[in-house]
């Protein structure tokens, strides 16, 4: 059963920004443990995910691993990325939407359309991969889709918080506890008549 949820709130579908709260359930009820945080979000807001937009993927999503070019403490699995560490967005290869380790110029996809995770910069000195497009896998639903670091811009369609906030985030994360990611946008309120 779930009991760590990451909610992350768009105003609208087509908003770049949204608020993160991460909330731990208890046989009481709920509690909020962080937040509200302003979150940058994929430059085309919450929706239907692709290779072709730049949407984060409305939906609940399990958030099993995470990575950076930093240590960090966490709970949850950890690689420390380097050069040769990649995310493969390319739609042709059997290794689509995964992790790869490979040295550039060598790797059995087309290098780029895949990200190469050491080279990104700050934005993943800690990321915590959003468990979207993973299990089954479709080609061509987007890939790529992380929890990580904001350089205070919208995302190609990953959640982007301050690294502080993302740092006390990875600590509270246990995988004991079945965290998971909802994205979503707010609902309106009715309309009057």
């Amino acid at each position: 059963m779930t009991r760590q949820v990451v909610a992350v709130v768009a105003s609208e579908a087509t908003a770049a920004t949204a608020v993160l709260t991460a909330w731990e359930r208890t046989t009481t009820g709920r509690i909020r443990v962080l937040g509200p945080i302003p979150a940058w979000i994929g430059r085309d807001g919450v929706g239907r995910a692709s290779e072709s937009t730049a949407h984060t993927p409305a939906g609940v999503w399990p958030l099993t691993e995470a990575f950076g070019t930093e240590p960090a403490r966490t709970r949850l699995p950890y690689r420390r990325v380097t050069t040769a560490d990649w995310w493969v967005s390319d739609v042709d290869s059997p290794c689509y939407n995964t992790h790869f380790s490979g040295a550039p110029g060598t790797c059995p996809f087309d290098e780029t359309a895949g990200e190469n995770l050491g080279a990104a910069g700050p934005a993943y000195a800690h990321a915590v991969v959003i468990g979207y497009n993973r299990d089954p896998v479709v080609p061509g639903a987007g890939s790529a889709f992380f929890l990580h670091v904001t350089d205070g811009r919208p995302t190609a369609g990953c959640v982007a918080i301050p690294k502080p906030d993302l740092e006390v985030l990875l600590r509270w994360l246990d995988p004991a506890k079945h965290p998971v990611i909802e994205i979503s946008r707010a609902v309106p309120p009715p309309s009057g008549c």
